[in-house]
Order: structure tokens, then sequence, then C-alpha cells
């Protein structure tokens, strides 16, 4: 539901209009320095208020409420919270009843019988995407070792990322893109299969980030038009390192030491001033809708430090694991 991990285990609350938004991570080892200032950095860059994203612009201030004692981790559970300060809720007073198209408002709506919160989109929002970076700046100091870095290389079809936003601004419309994250440094031996595999759990992870609808690793679907000795990675050193990385730094769901590389396909965001046509639930009919709020033109341009903090999160736990296994 809303935990994912076995030993870094994540627990994520809150929603869009909410009071807060936040995260409490178990299995944190103790005795790593932190503090409110190390979550700067990814949370700026998260944040809204460029060309293309949101003008709904937060402070997004991290406040550490347990797990944290003299600036350093305790072992006990770590929980980071985050004020909601800029709402306005009654943008979203109609979609009570007349839900976004590719939005969850409907399905939100059936399946917790209009008990949800509707406001923002609740907690279906990219609002607490917020939380995932926070966890994922933790991870990153559980892993110094390794260095992730994710970057949109295509928005709209295109790599010219500001054209494509100033083209489909002018239309009153949004787009998607194309988030590729590549991490180095990682160990040779990290997942367990069968359904633990590196894949699976960057994947589960990937999918939890609102707006993802695919995933590939390495040459991916390009991997399915290739011969088996072109997509083969030739070994070249006891390190791992091999001649291609076809793989993507993966071979039968372990890490083999090559960078790990992912790329990950968001889809347009589903508020658009465009007129629409969608189903109000209350009358049955058909009508026009026009979506109110402040959103994202092009959502994907805030996705890379989520894309780097999923990947941390999974590595950690992953790194944690075998670490556990080998100490049995």
């Amino acid at each position: 539901m809303n935990t994912f991990g076995r030993i870094f285990r994540i627990s994520i609350f809150g929603e869009s209009h909410g009071l807060m938004v936040g995260i409490t991570i178990d299995g944190v080892p103790h005795g790593i320095k932190l503090s409110p200032a190390d979550f700067e950095g990814d949370l700026r860059r998260r944040q809204a208020g460029a060309k293309g994203t949101t003008p709904r612009v937060e402070p997004d201030l991290p406040e550490i409420v347990s797990g944290w004692f003299n600036g350093y981790t305790t072992g006990a559970p770590l929980t980071i919270t985050f004020r909601n300060t800029n709402t306005q809720s009654s943008d979203y007073d109609k979609q009570r009843a007349i839900p976004r198209p590719g939005h969850s408002d409907f399905v939100a709506y059936k399946k917790f019988e209009g008990f949800n919160d509707y406001r923002g989109g609740g907690h279906f929002s990219g609002r607490l995407t917020l939380a995932l970076v926070a966890a994922g700046v933790v991870a990153k100091k559980v892993i110094p070792q390794i260095t992730i870095n994710a970057k949109l290389i295509e928005a709209g079809g295109i790599t010219d990322i500001d054209k494509a936003i100033e083209e489909v601004q002018r239309q009153n419309d949004s787009i998607g893109g194309i988030v590729e994250c590549i991490a180095d440094g990682i160990p040779i031996g990290l997942g367990e299969p069968f359904f633990d595999s590196v894949e699976s759990v960057i994947s589960h992870l990937a999918f939890a980030i609102p707006a993802i609808k695919g995933i590939e690793f390495g040459s991916g679907f390009k991997a399915s038009r290739m011969k088996g000795s072109e997509h083969n990675d030739t070994i070249i050193e006891n390190s791992g390192r091999t001649a291609t990385n076809n793989a993507g730094g993966i071979t039968g769901g372990i890490t083999n030491g090559n960078p790990l590389i992912f790329r990950i396909a968001v889809k347009p965001t589903s508020s658009i001033a465009k007129p629409q046509q969608t189903l109000n639930v209350k009358t049955g009919k058909i009508e026009t809708l026009v979506a109110k709020g402040r959103h994202d033109t092009c959502i994907a341009l805030r996705v890379p430090v989520v894309a780097e903090a999923i990947t941390a999160i999974a590595l950690t736990d992953l790194l944690l694991i075998e670490k556990t296994r080998k100490n049995r």
C-alpha cells in the first residue's frame, strides 16, 4: 500500500492540499550525519516555478521530527514532514463531480466511494514525490560510494525541451517526456532473484511516481530487434566491466559492475486548459471541462531528481539486504 522496502523501509503519507506530506524511513543506519540543509539541493531541483512547471511554489522546508538527534541519525524510524502552505482548494470544487480525463479523479472517487480527498489530486498528487526526494537524500547518504544522475532527454518527442514547451503552451496543452537515470559505482551482486531483482525493485518504485507509464533498462525495447551476438556484452575485466552495456548494468536481475542505466516514460499532465469532454458522475451526462488550478505543462521537467531518489532508495535497500545475507 503506502509502505515499501525490506530493510530500508519507507512509508509515505499526506495529501496535496492537506496539512502536510511526509515520509517515515525505518532501517536507517545510526550515526549518519544529517541536517535540514542537506535536503536543499535536491528539493530545489524538484521545486516548481520554472517555465513549464506549475506556478504553485511551496517553501518545501523539511522538518525532521524523529530518528534524529544532535545532527545524526539515531537508528530509530526517521520521519520528515513538509507543510502545505500555498493551496487553492476551491479550484477543485467542480472536480468532485466532473473528473479530469486521464487523472485519478474518477477511479479514486469510485474506489473510496466519494470519501477521497479530491483537492489537488489528494494522495494521488505529484506533490507526494517531495517525500520520495527526501527519502532519496537520506538513501544517498547511506550509499555515498554510488553516484546517481538523471536528466530529461526528450519532451514531447523532441530533444529541444524549450521548443517543445513553448509550442505546447501556445496550444493550452501538455506534454510528457523521457527521463534517463545512470548510477555508477555499484558493486557486483546486488539483487535478489526471483522477485526482488534489481529491475523489479526499481520498476516497482518507478511506477509509484505519478505519471510514469513505462520503463526500460539498458538497450530496452531495442533488444527485441537485436541478435544475440549484437546484444551480448563481452566481459573484458574481472571487475565485470564489459565492452558494451546493453544489459544496463544488470544481468540475471543482479548488478554486474557496470553503470546501471534505465529510462522512464512520463505521460502528459492530465490537467490542461484546453476544453475536454468528460462524465459528470452526479448527472450521468457528458460535459465540457476546462481544468482550473495550477498545473505543470510538462511534469517530466521535475521528474529527474525523483528518479534519482527512487534509485537511491532501491539500491540502499538491496545493499543492506546483501550485507545481511553475507553476515548470516
